[in-house]
């Protein structure tokens, strides 16, 4: 990967493409997404917005400040071409 990108970024990224290789079709929470790419719940919540923006993700977000994440069929594509097949793969 490009030394310019984010790790945060693509810890999240890696994260998401982790959850859409173990449970197709199901979001996960935020929290869970925070513990799992090691990000303080401010810094996920920065980065799933660019992640939205780009087309990348979806996020559903609750009044009470949960929420869940999800990659849009962009972001499967992008994911499975710099993780590849394997969910193992993108785990930290």
């Amino acid at each position: 990967m490009n030394d310019d990108i984010d790790p945060a970024l693509v810890a999240v990224l890696a994260q998401l493409w982790r959850a859409h290789s173990e449970t197709p079709g199901r979001a996960w929470s935020l929290a869970k997404l925070a513990k799992q790419s090691d990000l303080p719940m401010s810094a996920l919540r920065r980065q799933l917005t660019g992640l939205a923006d780009g087309g990348l993700a979806e996020v559903q977000m609750s009044e009470e400040g949960t929420g869940h994440a999800w990659l849009t069929e962009e972001g499967v594509a992008l994911s499975q071409s710099v993780f590849g097949d394997n969910a193992s793969d993108a785990r930290n």
